[in-house]
Order: structure tokens, then sequence, then C-alpha cells
């Protein structure tokens, strides 16, 4: 079995059955003998560009090890499915689990040197 890195754009009029759909891939997945390593939900996010003009959806990331026939069936139900704009499939050296930078990035605190405190001025606080 080969590991993959799945990340998947789900229509914003869509998000409430995102659960639904990742269950559905998820069991796709374990019923044909595969792990999933990761799973991430980053929510509804700006798209870099207008898909079907639509400016924001919800991005679900997965990292699985599955036979090839499983990943045919999924990304099959990819294109059948109205309601995932994208996908992207990238075969991967072995399996990742721990947390994505789009994930770190959201739970990064923010840093004091660069915040301004009241009565500091911004050159005082940047030097």
């Amino acid at each position: 079995m080969r590991h993959y890195e799945i990340v998947f754009i789900v229509h914003p009029d869509q998000s409430e059955q995102v659960g639904a759909m990742v269950e559905r891939y998820k069991n796709m997945v374990t019923q044909g003998g595969g792990q999933i390593h990761r799973f991430e939900d980053w929510g509804r996010r700006q798209l870099a560009y207008p898909i079907q003009k639509i400016h924001k959806a919800h991005y679900v990331l997965m990292n699985i090890e599955c036979s090839s026939e499983i990943l045919a069936e999924i990304e099959n139900a990819f294109r059948f499915n109205d309601a995932v704009l994208r996908h992207l499939t990238i075969q991967m050296k072995g399996p990742v689990s721990d947390i994505s930078p789009m994930m770190r990035e959201e739970k990064r605190a923010p840093r004091e040197d660069l915040m301004v405190r009241d009565g500091d001025s911004p050159e005082a606080v940047s030097a």
C-alpha cells in the first residue's frame, strides 16, 4: 500500500454536508484495508482565485495509506460529487501525521515583539 495526501475543496453551500462526505471517504479507506494517518478540516477559507464565481470554499486535508484501487474509487467519488470543486492527490514517501503548516499558522500565538502597546510608538517596538 502507498501513502497519499489528499486535499479537496467543497462548495460553501454544502459546508453542512462536509462531515458526511468525510465519513464516506474515511469508510472507503478503512473498509479497503487502509489507514488514515492525518485528517484536518481547515474550514471555510478564501480561494486564491474564483472558481465558478465562488470566492470562499471549505478545505479538507487527509493523509491516507491505501491501495491504488481504493484511491481510484475515492477520486471517482470526487469527480461525480458536484459539491467537490477541486481535489489534489499527491503520493508521499511515507506516513505523515504531524500538524500541517496551515493548522500550525492558525495555532501560532501573536508575537509580543511585533505588537504595539498603549503609549508605545510603532518605531519603538520594532527597533
